[in-house]
Formats: C-alpha cells, structure tokens, sequence
C-alpha cells in the first residue's frame, strides 16, 4: 500500500475542489490510497455544493481546527487549519505513517493575518524538517526548472546568490534527474544579467559567482553548462538540450515554465527527508466555490508523489 497525505490549503480557495476532483476522477494503481489533512466536515460540504463525489481511496485525517467555508476570502481561521493540516502530513511523513505529501495551496496573506510569518510552503517544510539544503523545482510543459532564490524582491536577488546556495542547488537538481531516472543529466545554469553578463559588461554575477560554482561542480562529475544567457536557454532546453535548468531568481524560470505549461506545472521540493509535490497555481480565490478549477496540475503533481514514494529518497 502506497498512502499519499494531501494537506488540502486554504479552505476558501480551490485545494478541496481540484484534491477531490482529481483523486475521483483519475485512475490511480490499486495499491494508492490518499488521506486528506484538514477538515473532514469542510470538505464534505464542498464535495456536495459542487456535486463532486467523495472517492472511496480517499481517508480523512481531521486536525481539530474549527474554521468555516466562506469561497474566496482571506480568512485567518482558514490559514490556521491550512498550517495545522501541513504540520500533521509531515510528522505523519517522518514517522512513516504516509509516504508522501501533496500540499494543496496555501495563502500568504491569511496565514501573516494568522500570525504566521514565513515567505512560502517550501521554507515552511524544510523548518519542519530541520533541512538546510533544500530548493524548489517546477515541471511542466516538458520543462524541468530548478530555483535558486525563491520568494525575493528582485532588488535583493544579486545579493542573496553566493558560490555555495548556486553550488548546491546545482547539485539538488542532478540528485534529482537521478531520482527520475536521468543518468549524466544535462543541466543549463542561467546567467542573471542580459546575455550573461557579456564578459563582465554587464554585471559580474557570471565571472564572480555562477561560473565558479559550476567549475566546482564539475569537479563532482556533473554535467553542467557554463552560464548561457535566460533568453536562449528554456528554448534549448525544450529542444533537448538540457534535462533540467537551475534558473537564478523565481520569474526568471517560472515566466517561461508557466506560458508552455500553466494548467499543468508542478511543484517538487528537493532536499527534504520527505517526499513532498504540489501543483504549481495558487488559491484562485475568484473562482473558488464555482466548480470551474482545473484539476489537471493537481493530479499531476499527485501522480510524481506516487512514482516518487516507491523510490529511495536520496535527502533521507
């Protein structure tokens, strides 16, 4: 038996709906069944007001936070189970009693107005884990991205970059094409500045920083490019070029990833002792409650944690 937590988010956005739709509507191996973190009684009441069927694979883990259903509204209460639902699945996830988690999304705003301050679910999981080395991989579209720096303004991004977090980001991503079964992965490294740099004309990011920490790399026996310039490099990639691009700040590889592949992106976070995916779309809070949101992303993201939860996490 594989057993898949799936932490369903913000009540008041679309995690229940597209969780429930794509658990129900998808065909999924005999050995899967999925426990859904939060309220058991909130997503009975979504499941009858948008008409979707309560699977019989599905299992139900209540955290004993009382909320209420109010579509499309940042609430703090909502927030507060979101949390609680996210720290149940993982120390559910540590102690075994699931193999993966699949976080449905979250809402930064409720959860500041709860009292909660952390940039995003990524950073939430690896405090949980106690994980230092960790980093954010978006697929879609036939794109495999990798960020360096995540949730930043983009006036601190050129900062935040060192030798090391590019070093060991560069890392995660050829740990993780061999967990996907990638041998010798081709990993392109973006540069930060236009053209890269153009030899130092503009910006030094590439001489001082990135291209060092690719030479090191190297040295590991991977194979990774030189800096190449972010307005040639996705098109490569799509062209098979590379298996995997390690981009330096978050619209840099999610702009790209997003316009091939909006309804459909994933979410994999590396480096944590758990398994842990996502879709890759927020709380859709305009259309939360109207049964319009498309599962697809969820069940896609749902379907790498199967495929992942039989496989030898390398971060354990």
């Amino acid at each position: 038996m594989s057993r898949i937590g799936i932490s369903i988010g913000d009540i008041n956005g679309i995690g229940p709906e597209v969780a429930l739709k794509a658990v129900g509507r998808s065909r999924w191996p005999a050995y899967a069944e999925f426990v859904f973190y939060g309220s058991e009684a909130i997503i009975r009441e979504q499941a009858r007001a948008l008409g979707i069927p309560v699977s019989r694979k599905i299992r139900f883990h209540d955290v004993g936070v009382r909320a209420a259903w109010h579509p499309g509204k940042v609430r703090a209460d909502a927030s507060r189970l979101a949390y609680e639902a996210i720290c149940a699945a993982v120390s559910d996830c540590r102690s075994g009693a699931i193999d993966a988690m699949v976080t449905a999304p979250i809402c930064k705003e409720g959860f500041h107005k709860a009292g909660y301050d952390m940039p995003g679910h990524t950073e939430l999981l690896a405090e949980l884990t106690s994980t230092k080395n960790f980093g954010m991989m978006l697929m879609g579209g036939g794109l495999r991205v990798m960020l360096v720096t995540r949730h930043l303004p983009i006036s601190k991004v050129s900062g935040a970059l060192s030798r090391k977090t590019i070093q060991e980001h560069i890392e995660l991503t050829g740990q993780a094409l061999k967990l996907f079964g990638i041998l010798n992965g081709r990993i392109g490294v973006c540069g930060l500045n236009p053209h890269a740099g153009d030899g130092g004309v503009i910006g030094r990011e590439e001489i001082e920083l990135i291209n060092p920490a690719i030479r090191s790399i190297r040295k590991k026996g991977y194979n990774v490019s030189d800096a190449v310039p972010a307005d040639t490099i996705f098109y490569q990639a799509l062209n098979g070029g590379f298996d995997a691009v390690v981009a330096m700040y978050h619209d840099q590889g999610l702009g790209p990833l997003k316009m091939i592949g909006f309804d459909e992106g994933i979410n994999v976070t590396l480096g944590l002792p758990i398994i842990r995916t996502s879709p890759d779309h927020g709380t859709a809070f305009g259309i939360a409650g109207k049964n319009e949101a498309s599962p697809k992303s969820m069940k896609h993201a749902i379907a790498l944690a199967v495929e992942m939860a039989g496989k030898q996490n390398p971060w354990k």
